[in-house]
């Protein structure tokens, strides 16, 4: 999978915090427009075959108090659909939060997804390895945002594997990349 960056963007991350029900929670915050409709987008996000293109298989009951799971990436808690503006999951119990905001774009024919992921684990596991919790979202949703622009444009590749992502050579850029702004971000919040 090549990218161009001509037409990729990136998000540039923010670190927040925020009370959840779990308490105080710091939350990473993904911004990212694509040329297309809110509604393609928010359909792009909630339908569950266009989901395992770009993401990761979900299941499960998948309505407001429903609970799902998705592959590799355990189980949630529908809070909030209001469809097409914002969808708010709970996840890990509680200890996690996302939320999904969908809003007009800044030209003709594009929308801006806000995702933000409010956590209130202070690490993650990968590998028997223990990461900032924070600097791991990196790593998952880069890539992951980067295929849903694909997706959107019709040109994600017919054998992208939405679980083994990580695995595909091209597309270890792209994770270095989302690394190297994660501890960006992680080292200017620690000296501020």
């Amino acid at each position: 999978m090549t990218t161009d960056t001509t037409i990729y963007h990136e998000p540039d991350p923010e670190l927040r915090r925020r009370m959840i029900p779990a308490g105080m929670a710091r939350v990473a915050v993904f911004t990212r427009t694509y040329e297309t409709t809110v509604e393609d987008l928010w359909y792009a996000c909630t339908n569950p075959e266009r989901l395992r293109r770009w993401y990761v298989p979900v299941t499960g009951d998948l309505r407001v108090g429903g609970r799902f799971e998705q592959v590799n990436m355990g189980s949630g808690t529908i809070l909030v659909c209001d469809a097409p503006r914002l969808l708010k999951l709970s996840l890990g119990g509680g200890a996690d939060e996302i939320e999904l905001r969908l809003l007009s774009g800044p030209g003709d024919g594009t929308t801006t997804l806000e995702l933000h992921h409010a956590t209130t684990l202070d690490t993650h596991e990968i590998g028997g390895q223990a990461y900032d919790a924070i600097f791991c979202m990196g790593g998952g949703y880069y890539p992951r945002l980067l295929a849903l622009d694909l997706h959107l444009r019709g040109t994600l590749p017919d054998d992208h594997d939405s679980i083994a992502f990580h695995l595909d050579p091209s597309i270890r850029p792209t994770i270095e990349r989302s690394s190297a702004a994660m501890a960006a971000l992680l080292e200017a919040d620690a000296g501020a």
